[in-house]
């Protein structure tokens, strides 16, 4: 039997991923065959576009995506890991996407979805985040409000946190169906928050939701979550517009 190699030469020369999509399934494939296990650490950026076929800014695409929803996680100095199981469970949001193309669900149906869990994880945690769930929220605000400049940037640390809100629930389900749910929607914006406009406005928001969750405030907590989610709602539908007068331009 040939000897095996390293887990990077192996794959096939034939599927080289060119957009960030790819680089996503790519890296998933190899988490779910075992190749790149808990805990352990993406090879140096240089390499790994090489074996995987893409650009570095390609592959930084397809890693900050996997990083936002939780499967990757970054140690300043010490590379990106994949993230380990004794932490919150993730979904794999495939089936849901696939749901979502066979019946024909809408935005609406997936804002709705994301509305109705978020509000009662919001709940939940102003009832029992810990003082670590309290930091990493806050460590969280001050990264948005640091990175207004840079919209891809500041979308991952808007993911990031909403999934410590939801491990702050305490309800390991509601966080898993979160980013499922999450998951989907941070996609489809993180092809049009290059326009946003209302970043400073929308990290306001998560200034508030931060505190009612620090106040242990569960109904403000909610109604602010609400009020955060329809206002961006409202601000992808705007962003659509703009790329849409743009093509047509």
């Amino acid at each position: 039997m040939k000897k095996r190699e390293d887990m990077f030469t192996t794959i096939e020369t034939e599927r080289h991923g060119t957009t960030s999509e790819e680089v996503v399934g790519q890296l998933r494939d190899m988490i779910h065959s075992g190749d790149l296990k808990p805990g352990m650490r993406l090879p140096p950026e240089r390499d790994l576009a090489k074996k995987l076929g893409v650009s570095r800014p390609t592959l930084r695409a397809g890693i900050r995506t996997l990083a936002a929803v939780g499967v990757l996680h970054s140690n300043q100095g010490a590379g990106t890991f994949v993230t380990d199981t004794d932490e919150s469970p993730a979904l794999d949001a495939n089936p849901l996407r696939l749901m979502a193309s066979l019946h024909g669900f809408t935005s609406d149906e997936m804002f709705e979805a994301r509305l109705a869990i978020e509000m009662d994880v919001a709940g939940l945690a102003a009832e029992r985040a810990t003082s670590e769930n309290l930091a990493e929220l806050s460590e969280e605000v001050a990264e948005m409000f640091a990175s207004l400049d840079s919209p891809e940037d500041y979308l991952v640390h808007d993911m990031r946190f909403h999934q410590t809100i939801a491990a702050a629930s305490g309800n390991r389900i509601l966080t898993a169906l979160m980013n499922m749910v999450a998951t989907i929607l941070f996609e489809t914006r993180s092809k049009t928050v290059h326009r946003a406009l209302d970043l400073k406005e929308s990290a306001e928001f998560h200034r508030q939701i931060y505190r009612c969750i620090r106040d242990r405030n569960p109904e403000a907590a909610r109604q602010t979550m609400r009020e955060h989610l329809q206002h961006t709602k409202d601000a992808q539908e705007r962003e659509k517009l703009l790329d849409n007068e743009t093509v047509k331009s």
